[in-house]
């Protein structure tokens, strides 16, 4: 599998991350445990991302559950040297408070219970990638549109969150950090101030990329490039709509907008079903398979490290994991850029 570099670290990393959202909602830890068997042991999957809120959909009875499956595993098995291992603090409105009833904020206080938290279900004494799951602050992140003035109000500052992840990277509790869900303003105070405070640097972003929605491309790709972050592309398949098995309005047993229709509106919107077929009819064109085509396409961007896929079952990884095999032709990237000028980001 390809190796990029992550950021402007020494530390490469496969092209290919495996998500882990599902466990502990959609798939049991058994379930789990064969696809880390399965992506780490037999296919070189060593990247694996989580979070301290997963699994999605997020409940406070379930909350950790998935980093718990991780750090079982990882007991288990005894693989921890072989993983590299990011994982998010939830800084507000999914989860109100932490055990201790600090409030989910991005201060100290919390940070640090977070990590704490974190390390205890991985069962492990650092965390490679920490990352910052969502900004804080009132801002476009969940494809909130429009800023005004009144969206300015007290948060955490991104200079006081720095300051609480150096400490924890001095005391060698986390390795690297990185933002998700962050916007080009947002990425380019968190270096400026590393630059001028003598501040951790952030490595990476994590955000959302697809054919469907591009919008990292504006703004957020440039920085990446010019400063050196990774990418690390979530919802690559965006959420499975790009497979096409929604089309025609299917609701496909066990499909995730079959048995929950959380986040549809973000993902599979009536205005993005044209774009979608034109999409498939690509990859049939090519002898492509769909998943795969789109998965290889979000790799081959310029800014991209890697892509995080997520499977409920064997059958989907191994497809998932394939995508690496996939080289496009400048053919299929002409087809998809003429798709995609004729149908811009309709899931942004």
């Amino acid at each position: 599998m390809k190796m990029n570099t992550l950021g402007n670290t020494d530390i490469v990393l496969p092209e290919i991350c495996l998500g882990t959202m599902t466990w502990g909602q959609k798939n049991t830890e058994e379930e789990a445990h064969q696809q880390l068997d399965y992506a780490v042991k037999e296919r070189g999957t060593t990247f694996i991302d989580t979070a301290e809120i997963y699994p999605i959909p997020p409940t406070p009875e379930k909350q950790g559950l998935t980093e718990t499956y991780l750090g079982n595993w990882i007991a288990k098995t005894g693989n921890r040297e072989k993983l590299f291992i990011a994982t998010k603090i939830a800084p507000a409105s999914l989860i109100s408070t932490r055990p201790t009833g600090t409030h989910a904020k991005l201060d100290r206080a919390s940070i640090r219970e977070a990590v704490m938290g974190s390390l205890e279900r991985l069962q492990t004494d650092y965390i490679d990638l920490y990352q910052i799951h969502w900004p804080e602050r009132k801002t476009n992140f969940f494809n909130i549109r429009g800023y005004s003035e009144d969206m300015r109000g007290d948060s955490t500052s991104i200079e006081e969150t720095l300051e609480a992840l150096k400490e924890l990277i001095d005391e060698g509790l986390i390795k690297h950090i990185g933002v998700s869900n962050e916007t080009p303003w947002g990425v380019s105070e968190y270096l400026r101030l590393s630059r001028e405070k003598g501040l951790p640097r952030i490595v990476s972003i994590q955000n959302q990329y697809s054919l469907l929605n591009r919008t990292f491309e504006v703004g957020l790709a440039e920085i990446c490039i010019e400063e050196n972050i990774s990418l690390l592309a979530y919802s690559v398949l965006n959420m499975g709509v790009l497979t096409g098995k929604y089309l025609e309005g299917a609701q496909p047993a066990g499909a995730r907008f079959t048995v929950s229709g959380r986040n549809s509106e973000r993902y599979n919107p009536e205005i993005a079903q044209p774009a979608i077929r034109e999409y498939i009819k690509v990859a049939h064109k090519h002898g492509l398979n769909p998943a795969q085509m789109a998965i290889a396409f979000a790799n081959s961007r310029d800014f991209t490290t890697s892509s995080i896929i997520g499977a409920t079952n064997l059958e989907q990884l191994e497809t998932c994991i394939d995508a690496h095999k996939i080289e496009l032709s400048q053919e299929v990237l002409n087809d998809l850029h003429e798709v995609y000028t004729k149908f811009p980001d309709p899931c942004c």
